[in-house]
């Protein structure tokens, strides 16, 4: 420790380590998501299989929260935080690294499993290292991170999907970049029913093509058109929109597939069969665009790119894309940032403030001075204290209030870009930017939050300090949801759930902080207990939703029960109370002492 007797701030740059790491938990989480498109096409995974891969991490994350809390609990923010980071991004690159489905699903085990006690020891590290009157600012704070995160990977990912497919990719198709081949075919020759941008520079491109190639696509399209309309048949007799027929077709012969692929990549590599101006009537990449307006500077090599953009984006389900390239390194790339936060952690976050050789006695009494819980936080660890977690009214309460607001809050992230892109018909430009508006809000509220339930614990006292912004914060949201049931439009929309992602924010400080009142030197086991009913109410929610949506999907379905689960949350979180003890009072024996 040190010996100086002007008080240091060691503390500061604990909570600012423990932020980072926030920001890194979600960067790691989310960027997947966004990436699941091209890592679907390159591993060749149906969409069942991607719907495993994505649930297998809510998995491991709500089964790891008690057993990861309680080793921090047990060994130390300081080891176990630094091996929690260093696994999660160890499992990020390794999912480079996969060659099929078995390979990803296993390391989405493993990353869900690293990724548990982060938030459990961010709350340990809280509970040790910040002044009982501060804990809900710091808490907030840190769990801000984890919304700068989710928006740093939502923005940052498709950028760096781009920049990290190399110029040199190779951008004529081969076998495996057709997905599906008489589909393709169906798209090229069939006259369209209305005349758009899109047929008409699927004509100009089939128009390039040789007498024979061209004999090949009409055969292959009748072939589709055949199983399209038997298709339709069959959904019409079930009831079922017809314009959801997808039939299942057997993959082309050699021959065909040999004389598709020659005619698509002679369209490659000759001139543009499009001008710049139709760019902009198409959902195409911006970097085809780009590339676009450049004329006669582009080079070969830039042209054979462009060209192969714009006929992704003409036929989105048959061909793969050219970014496939780039999810690879983005893995191993976003993984690397594990080994400087790993570092930044150690060299930080030590167990305790007299373990700490930078933070002097000053500070230490600082920290310790003002506590106000009924519990101490240090001392030696047993065992899990499930009898107090099951035997506690106040840890249920705080269960189900997680797994309520779970629901209505998993809504934002997995959901919403479906809604804004299926409901309002926005580009995926548009659609990524409002998509991303609600986790900066999301972390206005967490950073306002703590602010909030510390004031009020000095207003009214520990037990509404807590309650009542995890309670109000609820019906906040709940309200907004309803207001979704009169079909707003996509800047209401976004706005209202904005509204729901700043209110839900608001209560979490106060959650986090609930914890650490009550849970003395178990609060890594306590939080982890609370976290993993969390996650499992944010496991089934695309899903439930899903299924209460239908299809033709009824969003304002899904908001009713958004709303519903928020009442729900907002109720049973009135009746937790801070001032109870669930930690067990330990006798402090000689070897607690020494501690």
């Amino acid at each position: 420790m040190n010996n100086s007797d002007q008080q240091t701030r060691v503390r500061h740059y604990v909570v600012a380590a423990a932020f980072l790491m926030s920001v890194l938990l979600y960067l790691h989480r989310f960027c997947i998501s966004v990436a699941q498109t091209y890592i679907q096409e390159d591993l060749g995974l149906s969409n069942e299989q991607v719907g495993y891969v994505l649930g297998a991490f809510f998995v491991t994350y709500a089964f790891g929260q008690v057993p990861s809390g309680w080793l921090t609990d047990r060994f130390g923010s300081r080891v176990m935080l630094t091996s929690y980071v260093l696994l999660w991004s160890l499992f990020t690159a390794l999912t480079g690294a996969a060659g099929g489905f078995a390979a990803v699903l296993l390391l989405r085990f493993g990353f869900g499993f690293s990724q548990a006690g982060a938030y459990p020891t961010a709350a340990s590290i809280v509970s040790k290292w910040v002044p009982f009157k501060s804990r809900g600012l710091a808490s907030g704070i840190i769990s801000a991170g984890g919304r700068v995160g989710a928006v740093i990977a939502m923005f940052a990912t498709g950028y760096l999907l781009v920049w990290l497919t190399p110029a040199n990719t190779e951008t004529q198709f081969d076998a495996e970049s057709i997905m599906n081949g008489q589909r393709l075919c169906y798209e090229l020759a069939e006259p369209p029913e209305k005349e758009t941008t899109s047929s008409r520079l699927n004509q100009n491109c089939f128009k390039q093509f040789s007498a024979a190639g061209q004999e090949v696509v009409h055969r292959q399209a009748g072939f589709y058109s055949r199983a399209l309309e038997a298709e339709r048949r069959k959904l019409v007799a079930a009831g079922k929109p017809a314009e959801d027929a997808a039939p299942k077709v057997d993959p082309l012969a050699a021959d065909d597939l040999g004389v598709l692929l020659a005619e698509i990549n002679r369209v490659i590599t000759s001139s543009p069969f499009y001008d710049a101006d139709d760019l902009k009537n198409i959902k195409v990449e911006k970097e085809a665009r780009r590339l676009a307006q450049r004329g006669l500077e582009r080079t070969e090599s830039q042209k054979r790119r462009m060209n192969r953009l714009v006929l992704e984006s003409l036929h989105r389900e048959s061909v793969k894309k050219l970014y496939v390239a780039g999810w690879r390194p983005l893995m191993f790339l976003y993984g690397s940032l594990g080994l400087v936060l790993a570092g930044i952690v150690w060299w930080t976050c030590h167990k305790t403030p007299e373990d700490h050789p930078r933070c002097n006695a000053a500070e230490a009494t600082l920290i310790a001075g003002d506590s106000k819980t009924p519990t101490k936080t240090s001392g030696k660890v047993a065992t899990v204290p499930l009898k107090q977690l099951v035997q506690s009214t106040s840890m249920w309460l705080s269960c189900l209030t997680q797994w309520f607001t779970n629901i209505g809050w998993a809504f934002l992230m997995t959901l919403a870009p479906r809604y804004f892109t299926n409901e309002h018909q926005l580009s995926i430009e548009t659609v990524g930017l409002l998509s991303a508006i609600p986790p900066i809000a999301g972390g206005l509220g967490m950073f306002s939050g703590g602010f909030v339930t510390d004031r009020l614990v000095r207003m009214v006292g520990l037990r509404w300090g807590r309650a009542l912004p995890m309670s109000l914060s609820r019906f906040v949201a709940m309200a907004a949801y309803i207001v979704c049931f009169f079909d707003p439009s996509p800047l209401m929309a976004v706005a209202l759930f904005a509204l729901v992602a700043f209110s839900t924010g608001i209560g979490t400080p106060a959650m986090w902080a609930f914890n650490q009142d009550v849970g003395g030197k178990y609060v890594g086991s306590i939080l982890g207990w609370g976290n993993m009913w969390g996650n499992f109410g944010a496991a089934v929610t695309p899903s439930l939703l899903l299924w209460v949506a239908g299809s033709p999907e009824r969003w304002d379905y899904a908001f009713a029960t958004c709303a519903i689960a928020f009442f729900l949350a907002g109720v049973v979180a009135l009746g937790i109370n801070a001032t109870i003890p669930i930690a067990p009072v330990d006798e402090e024996t000689d070897e607690d002492s020494e501690d």
